[in-house]
């Protein structure tokens, strides 16, 4: 493990799961890294460079400095000109030419917490070109109600709709960011106002966005981004809990069907723990080890009721790190546990206004 000056803790969730258990999770991602530093989904796989950085933040977390940082260099050493990534990658090739906006806005949430976690002036000295042009690439493509366009088609075309998941997860990461470039003591007014207008359209307007509310990610992604808070996000949360959650089983990753996703679960543990719903976020975090393998990797998904994974036998990279992220979120253990509550962020800018109907869902013309 790298030696910091700050003292690396392994998270562990009393009663659920150890730190030793953490660490081996940890380990079977670190395992799965290729020395050019990708983190596929599992071994023989395809990457993508969310999920990567997922799974490099989880190193951080357990004290894989060296390894996360390296997952970092990949997407520097293969970011392309316009400052985007391409959607799926595979060891010395490219299987999936799309731009996927929510794909290319994550580093700037990855950088956050690495730093967070390492102090590393340094570190983000050197990758803030590339999460700048990340970024800039991202918002270049948010439309005039305040949506981000999905992506890019491998042909070039410009999709017309925004996802509501995508969205959200580009809300955090604009507001990381701008995290990053006021430490440096940098401004970015453009980001603060992209993030604002993005906010207000995912909690006041999910009409807005190509309609996917059978995907649990569409419910528990605006509260997990921090958009939508307080007493709204736990409603939004209430309302659709018994759609999407198998009382004693985890999260269905579609409404419409019993398969059980530890990821899904993982991630629903940390916007609960956002909300403050302690008693459920530990619930639902239990009951996703059952997805737990010996060598600390987790199954991707149980289907039920004949309780068979799906896909047969595979375990993810992405799965273990939203574990491990959703233990530390958990425990409160590294300094970048509570960014997912919203610790260490700024403010957004409040866009709602005159010509903002709150009595609709669907696209607003505030500024």
């Amino acid at each position: 493990m790298s030696s910091l000056d700050r003292l690396i803790v392994i998270p562990e969730v009393p009663g659920i799961l150890t730190a030793e258990e953490v660490l081996l999770t940890a380990e079977s991602l670190r395992a799965l890294q290729r020395p050019n530093g990708m983190i596929p989904w599992f071994d023989g796989g395809h990457c993508d460079p969310w999920n990567h950085v997922e799974a490099a933040m989880a190193l951080s977390v357990c004290g894989y400095i060296e390894e996360a940082e390296r997952a970092y260099q990949w997407l520097a050493d293969i970011q392309l000109s316009d400052g985007s990534w391409f959607n799926y990658y595979l060891d010395h090739s490219v299987k999936d030419t799309r731009l996927d906006t929510n794909v290319c806005a994550y580093i700037a949430a990855g950088l956050w917490h690495h730093w967070l976690i390492t102090g590393d002036d340094a570190f983000l000295d050197r990758f803030y070109p590339v999460m700048e042009a990340a970024i800039d690439f991202v918002v270049t493509l948010q439309l005039p109600d305040g949506a981000i366009r999905w992506s890019i088609s491998s042909s070039g075309h410009k999709e017309r709709s925004a996802l509501l998941t995508g969205s959200s997860s580009i809300y955090h990461s604009l507001r990381c960011a701008v995290a990053i470039a006021e430490h440096r003591g940098q401004h970015r007014t453009d980001w603060e106002l992209a993030a604002g207008r993005l906010g207000h359209a995912v909690a006041h307007h999910p009409g807005g966005f190509a309609p996917k509310n059978e995907f649990a990610m569409d419910w528990y992604y605006p509260m997990l981004s921090g958009a939508l808070e307080g007493e709204a996000g736990v409603q939004r949360l209430e309302e659709h809990y018994d759609n999407f959650v198998m009382d004693g089983l985890g999260v269905r990753c579609v409404s419409t069907s019993d398969w059980v996703t530890a990821a899904e679960t993982a991630e629903c543990v940390m916007a609960l723990d956002a909300l403050g719903m302690k008693d459920r976020a530990y619930e639902l975090f239990d009951v996703a080890q059952g997805h737990r393998r010996p060598d600390g990797s987790y199954f991707t998904g149980i289907a039920y009721p004949e309780h068979v994974t799906y896909p047969d036998n595979e375990t993810t990279s992405y799965t273990a790190a939203a574990i491990i992220l959703a233990a530390d979120a958990l425990s409160s253990t590294s300094p970048a546990a509570g960014l997912f509550r919203g610790e260490t962020l700024g403010a957004t800018l409040d866009l709602s206004g005159p010509r903002c109907d709150e009595r609709t869902t669907g696209r607003c013309t505030a500024p």
